[in-house]
């Protein structure tokens, strides 16, 4: 009994330093990772990596759904703000900055490679909020009214561009938002 044990523990263990590899790999430099990679830095064979994630996308779905459930506490933080132009702000600087911080974040949320399920349902989950977001705005003069959520999607699509490319999306998102401005119309 006691070898079954040590087995099942080194087991975990194996499983733990996996997922925080490919995790921090992944934050570094975007879902691409080699696989063969992950399990060289976290110290195992490619074998043990295929034992617990018989896929690349099974890997994915062990630690990108956590790390989605930042967009929840951006939207609910941003509905929060009174001021409506300024929520919706922050919410752009909030997810755009998410993204930024996680590579392999930014490569889901602009869909780079297939999403299960999942993480595609988490990836739209907010929408609703999302949207109140945008009418609150543009209902308080802040927002310009001809600003669709399509707007926000291709804005998303090219910020999530310019993360990948540049890195210096704060200022291309500066550009944007003076642009979305009601009184820029």
């Amino acid at each position: 009994m006691p070898e079954t044990r040590s087995r099942r523990s080194d087991a975990l263990r194996n499983r733990d330093r996996l997922l925080a590899t490919a995790a921090a790999l992944f934050a570094e430099r975007g879902l691409e990772v080699p696989l063969d990679e992950i399990a060289r830095s976290a110290g195992v064979s490619i074998g043990t990596l295929y034992n617990h994630f018989p896929t690349r996308e099974a890997l994915y779905n062990a630690i990108i759904p956590a790390r989605l459930g930042a967009l929840d506490r951006i939207v609910a933080s941003a509905l929060e703000i009174e001021d409506p132009w300024e929520g919706f702000v922050a919410y752009l600087e909030g997810v755009f900055g998410l993204q930024a911080q996680d590579r392999g974040l930014n490569d889901a949320i602009a869909r780079r490679r297939p999403a299960s399920d999942e993480i595609a349902a988490m990836c739209t989950r907010n929408v609703d909020d999302v949207l109140q977001l945008i009418a609150r705005a543009k209902a308080s003069g802040g927002l310009r009214e001809d600003f669709q959520p399509m707007d926000l999607a291709m804005l998303g699509a090219a910020i999530s561009q310019v993360i990948q490319e540049s890195g210096d999306w704060r200022r291309f998102l500066a550009f944007h938002i003076n642009g979305l401005r009601a009184d820029a119309a």
